[in-house]
């Protein structure tokens, strides 16, 4: 699936957390939305990435954004990431489906072709996007530094409240 333009409603979508909490998109209408996509728990870009989120949570709550992380590890290893990193929100679980491809991952366009070392392969592209009011796509990073990304996402908030 392509990725969804800024303007754009957030298609709908139903996910689980790994507390087991049920997360349907259309209940993302109030405030903002943060859902940032990565590529592994644990791995050092995706820490240090989710690691920028915890130390800006409590001003983005206070900006009325709630954040989210997706990646296509098991609900024990995010409780485990989450745990290790006491990280104050949550992470969604995607995991793939009997075709290999994690769902939600796909339906926002975070499934990609990407290359290391030479060799192609299909994966979590590290993309972020910020949701508002309506559902309704404000912003969208396709490349993110992972150590700088929470600020900017703060401070695109910000400006748009």
């Amino acid at each position: 699936m392509p990725l969804i333009q800024p303007g754009k409603k957030l298609p709908a979508f139903t996910a689980r957390t790994a507390d087991g909490e049920v997360l349907k998109g259309a209940a993302l209408s109030k405030g903002f939305t943060v859902i940032y996509f990565y590529p592994k728990d644990d791995t050092p870009g995706c820490t240090k990435e989710a690691c920028a989120f915890r130390d800006l949570h409590a001003k983005l709550l206070k900006a009325k954004a709630r954040v989210y992380g997706v990646s296509a590890d098991s609900a024990e290893s995010h409780a485990k990431f989450a745990g290790k990193f006491k990280l104050p929100f949550d992470l969604i679980v995607d995991e793939p489906g009997k075709d290999g491809v994690p769902p939600l991952t796909k339906k926002l366009g975070a499934w990609q072709e990407k290359s290391m070392y030479g060799k192609t392969y299909m994966g979590i592209a590290r993309i972020t996007y910020l949701v508002g009011p309506g559902g309704v796509v404000l912003k969208r990073w396709d490349k993110v530094k992972p150590e700088e990304h929470a600020a900017e996402v703060l401070q695109e908030i910000l400006q748009a409240e």
